[in-house]
């Protein structure tokens, strides 16, 4: 596929996705969204030697303003129902990705923006960030899973306010509720995120994608999270990357990782 809204680099194993429609402040539209569809259904489990992937927009003022409201005139029920399933299908794919995904926060995001950042792994937000779901203006609701994970990440009271109010909050409070993980200096979130995955790229790899596994089988209904913590410890234990990890730590130096 030929990506046109989307900007991928890759260096030393960390891809940067950047949502490239500035002036439409990177809403998701219908191409942007197949795009993340095929990066995270396709190609990016293709590529070799992933550590990280990080997401973030264009320009200085969004990471994503929302989805395309043009595009939603005319849906009617069916199709509302079959545009929601689709975004929550793409964003199922970003939240299960097997490498951890960082949303690199540096400006609005909003609606659509907002549930793109929610299935990322980690968010690191510059101070000129703002997160909220504004649907109810628009007389609809989120519908790429903003209503469940908003609830995930800060519990259900504040949740239901920022839902029922439209409400957006700053990057400070972000942290404060748990939405983000960092609040780093503005233009420092690309970075910031690269750091981060450098430091996580240090440790087994099978471990981490078994890390991700695990933490989203307790928020899946049809998954016992016990259950698959037992499988996952399981499988890992039965890797060679156990045995170098064991070995360098009785050892008292380094790993080195091979992620078999």
């Amino acid at each position: 596929m030929t990506y046109q809204n989307l900007q991928i680099e890759e260096t030393d194993g960390i891809v940067l996705i950047t949502i490239n429609r500035e002036k439409a402040l990177n809403a998701l539209n219908k191409q942007t969204m197949q795009e993340l569809r095929h990066f995270f259904g396709a190609d990016g489990l293709e590529r070799e030697g992933i550590k990280g992937v990080i997401l973030t927009g264009a320009g200085e003022k969004a990471f994503v303003a929302g989805a395309d409201i043009k595009e939603f005139m005319g849906l009617g029920d069916s199709g509302g129902q079959a545009l929601a399933e689709y975004g929550q299908e793409v964003f199922f794919m970003v939240e299960r990705f097997p490498h951890p995904v960082i949303a690199a926060v540096n400006g609005f995001a909003l609606g659509g923006g907002c549930e793109l950042a929610m299935a990322c792994h980690l968010r690191i937000a510059g101070p000129n960030a703002r997160f909220g779901q504004p649907e109810v203006n628009l007389g609809i609701i989120p519908g790429y899973g903003g209503t469940q994970r908003l609830i995930q990440y800060i519990g259900k009271t504040k949740a239901m306010e920022l839902l029922l109010t439209a409400d957006m909050i700053g990057a400070d409070e972000a942290l404060q509720l748990g939405l983000v993980n960092k609040v780093v200096e503005a233009g420092a979130e690309v970075e910031a995120s690269r750091k981060m995955l450098q430091k996580i790229a240090t440790k087994g790899p099978v471990a981490i994608s078994k890390i991700i596994e695990t933490v989203n089988a307790y928020f899946a209904v049809d998954q016992d999270g016990f259950q698959t913590e037992v499988s996952a410890f399981g499988a890992t234990t039965r890797t060679a990357d156990f045995v170098e990890g064991a070995t360098a730590f009785v050892e008292k130096r380094k790993a080195d990782f091979k992620g078999v």
